[in-house]
């Protein structure tokens, strides 16, 4: 059975690792307007994305959505997201820039496409 949502319900979903611990939640979904595919998730972690939190790409093979508990699944610990590439609201990295997403998937052990 194929499993599909509308991107705006997953919007404002929490972001926890496998032991529970929050690490956030979805602010955006980023879509590769050549393949159709789901880039990356953006995430905010700390304040919040318009209180001065970080943001993240999270690419969206790393993430599993626990429809349940309307919760999203991020296989990694607090220090492997903090110790990623973030932005901010108002200095978003260059998306289409090749080398940023080479970077951000290989962060997270997957292989870009």
């Amino acid at each position: 059975m194929v499993a599909v949502l509308a991107a705006s319900t997953l919007k404002g979903d929490k972001v926890k690792n496998p032991t529970g611990e929050d690490l956030g939640k979805i602010e955006e979904l980023m879509i590769d307007l050549d393949s159709g595919r789901v880039a990356y998730a953006v995430v905010s972690f700390g304040e919040g994305f318009m209180h001065g939190g970080k943001l993240f790409a999270i690419p969206w093979a790393s993430l599993a959505v626990d429809q349940k508990d309307k919760q999203i699944i991020l296989n990694v610990t607090r220090e492997m997201l903090e110790s990623a590439e973030g932005f901010d609201k108002d200095h978003w990295p260059d998306m289409a820039d090749a080398a940023f997403l080479n970077r951000t998937y290989t962060h997270f052990g997957i292989k870009p496409w």
